[in-house]
């Protein structure tokens, strides 16, 4: 498969996700346009449908804001 199919790919699957799951861009949106700060904690959480759940979380360092830029600059 060549870039510009897996590109038109993700992007046909990101609008089916999107679709199903319309807060979740609007989330995605509210955090890209609030600072993110040093000493931020992120936290993920999943619950399995047996009631597991798995989560963890990272406190933001001045390493991981760079990050954060390069990918908020990608188009």
């Amino acid at each position: 498969m060549n870039q510009l199919e897996m590109i038109m790919k993700i992007k046909n699957a990101w609008g089916t996700f999107t679709a199903n799951h319309p807060k979740f861009p609007l989330f995605l949106n509210a955090v890209k346009n609030s600072e993110i700060k040093e000493g931020t904690v992120i936290a993920v959480s999943f619950t399995y449908p047996d009631g597991k759940v798995v989560d963890t979380n990272i406190k933001v360092t001045s390493s991981d804001l760079e990050l954060f830029e390069t990918l908020k600059n990608l188009k």
